[in-house]
């Protein structure tokens, strides 16, 4: 089963302010908030379903992109973060601000690490070039990437051997340490991170002697990217968690890959059709022809009739570009084009002269080619 509109999800319309989209996604976070619903999967399901639709609707760029292509304008990751992919602690220190704002804890209370600093990776962006083919028929490419990588050596703990921590005594392991001050108002409580382990509620005993402490190291990975069919220039993929690798286990930044079409030596794209320049002789335009032009899948026949007229387009029916949400294929526009020779010889140069001579060969236009230039533009708008 397919994902749900994003839209739906929050029961908003598409034309809902940044505000009416927080205040939405506040309403289903409340209602389906594992706290309120212990141990219902459903309701956890639809949590992290609205977790997942916020993330793209509150995002100016994804909610941009996902507007104008749907779920496919954001690869296979959802935007960047799958709500179906993190379990529910994930999604708290993924909107850990959004949830502080809406004024309610985290899953099963502060006791359950909540209150923790989790580390977060950085996104990475690389561009990929696609030719007219691959943005045809969709491409599965493979990428070196440099990158940090979780140190192996520790496990990407930061600690030799993987396991040398203590916990923090200056907040028992909570991340988080809470003061009270005295002033005229009475007192005042605040809650900051703790200074002593910087949130992470446990100490390092003895750091990795390869990472020196942080968990992560230069290094690079092959990641594989399924480009879908119909992608455009600029289009941006998301591809969640496969940026940089996050300190000390957290989590890893996205991996955010930028389309580049390469020009093809025949073919020009406008939108989902594509455009030739179709040269014909005088000869073929007159008594007509059978030419070859070519497509993305090779060469086809096409008929020229007689007393084919310079500036003609022909259409080609579903030999263009798949529409990347799945509304059919664009049109193959072939544009005619009359060669007339440059120079003749005494005997071409009779011959058309006597052919002027007689009334077909007078200009003589209907009013439908008359307003060639109109039709051209309605064919190519």
């Amino acid at each position: 089963m397919g994902k749900r509109d994003y839209y739906e999800v929050l029961g908003v319309s598409k034309n809902a302010s940044a505000e009416e989209i927080k205040k939405a996604y506040r309403k289903q976070a409340l209602k389906w908030h594992p706290d309120k619903n212990p141990g219902d999967k459903d309701a956890e399901e639809k949590f992290k379903e609205a977790a997942e639709a916020y993330n793209v609707l509150s995002d100016t760029d994804k909610k941009s992109r996902y507007d104008q292509y749907g779920h496919a304008g954001l690869g296979n990751s959802g935007g960047g973060f799958s709500g179906a992919g993190m379990n529910i602690e994930d999604i708290f220190s993924h909107f850990g601000d959004i949830f502080s704002d809406f004024g309610f804890g985290g899953f099963g209370g502060s006791s359950r690490g909540r209150s923790r600093q989790v580390n977060r990776g950085t996104n990475l962006r690389i561009k990929v070039k696609l030719t007219l083919e691959e943005i045809v028929k969709g491409a599965e490419k493979k990428i070196k990437v440099n990158k940090y990588i979780s140190c192996d050596a520790c496990n990407g703990t930061g600690a030799a051997g993987g396991s040398a921590f203590s916990t923090c005594t200056t907040c028992n392991g909570r991340g988080q340490v809470t003061r009270v001050a005295n002033t005229f108002l009475g007192q005042m409580q605040t809650t900051q991170v703790c200074p002593a382990c910087g949130g992470e509620g446990k100490i390092i005993e003895k750091k990795c002697p390869i990472c020196f402490g942080e968990g992560i190291r230069q290094g690079e990975e092959v990641i594989k990217i399924n480009i879908p069919a119909g992608v455009q220039e600029g289009m941006q993929l998301s591809l969640s968690g496969r940026g940089n690798a996050a300190r000390r286990g957290g989590i890893n930044g996205d991996l955010i890959v930028v389309i580049e079409e390469k020009p093809h030596e025949e073919l020009v794209r406008d939108g989902n059709d594509l455009l030739y320049n179709l040269f014909i002789s005088f000869t073929q335009a007159t008594l007509g022809s059978a030419v070859e032009v070519p497509t993305v899948d090779g060469k086809v026949k096409l008929k020229i009739d007689p007393g084919t007229q310079a500036g003609k387009i022909l259409r080609l029916r579903g030999k263009g570009i798949p529409d990347l949400n799945g509304y059919g294929k664009g049109d193959l526009l072939v544009k005619v084009n009359v060669w007339i020779p440059k120079t003749l010889t005494r005997e071409e140069k009779r011959i058309v002269e006597d052919l002027g001579k007689s009334d077909n060969f007078a200009p003589n236009p209907s009013s439908a080619e008359k307003n060639l230039f109109r039709r051209m533009k309605e064919m190519l708008d």
